[in-house]
């Protein structure tokens, strides 16, 4: 991949970190900022939003990650990942419930890093390729792929980068069960991981903003135990 035009933005108050990853990535062929705390980083990115993909701590002094996220999805749809504390599971979930594309656990290797961001570009990417299907109506959802674009019975419907990607991978396949493992490769592009449940709460979340648009429980997609998720046809 070329990343000489990919600007990142990483924000931690490790700063010996900050500095051996922007020295890894920048020797990549990224084009990396970098910021110590949360009310720098709401600033900055307030008037310089133009970044493709944004690396989050979440422990960080004034703001943490989690109050900066939820912050910066009120504006920007920017990829996010998220570093989190090893183990601190609830605050992966809680990550991805507020809008992350990924997390990644600390201490982590830069290695494993870049292959989280070149994903979430990959995804990018993907979302703006021609798709199979590019317009998609059922039930009362109309998804414009092209447009990257949801409603539901003609209103619009607010869903992160994930979310529509998730939402288009079942519709173009209802009827048929989509594994989690083929999600997370579809979407996430990387592997599953044990005890991974990055694609069950985008999941979640999508069915909990379907069911608020229509003002009632649809059971569009259903989980098939052993199978992973179906949108019914």
């Amino acid at each position: 991949m070329n990343a000489l035009s990919q600007k990142l933005l990483l924000v931690d108050d490790d700063e010996a970190l900050l500095q051996l990853l922007k020295e890894y990535l920048e020797q990549e062929g990224f084009t990396i900022d970098t910021l110590h705390d949360g009310a720098s980083a709401l600033a900055h990115v307030q008037q310089d939003g133009q970044y493709d993909v944004i690396v989050l701590d979440i422990m960080m002094p004034g703001p943490n990650g989690l109050e900066v996220l939820q912050q910066l999805r009120q504006h920007i749809h920017t990829p996010v990942i998220m570093l989190t504390g090893r183990g601190d599971d609830i605050d992966r979930i809680i990550g991805l419930e507020m809008g992350a594309d990924d997390y990644l656990a600390k201490p982590c290797n830069p290695r494993e890093l870049l292959a989280r961001i070149r994903s979430v570009l990959r995804r990018s990417q993907a979302s703006t390729a021609q798709p199979r299907q590019s317009v998609i109506n059922a039930h009362g959802i109309l998804m414009d792929a092209s447009k990257q674009q949801v409603s539901v019975n003609d209103q619009p419907l607010e869903v992160t980068g994930v979310e529509f990607q998730v939402l288009l991978q079942l519709m173009q396949s209802a009827g048929t069960a989509l594994s989690k493992e083929v999600l997370t490769r579809n979407v996430l592009h990387r592997e599953m991981t044990p005890y991974d449940r990055s694609i069950d709460v985008h999941v979640s979340r999508i069915r909990k903003k379907l069911d608020d648009a229509f003002g009632t429980e649809q059971q569009l997609i259903k989980t098939l135990r052993g199978q992973g998720y179906l949108f019914i046809s």
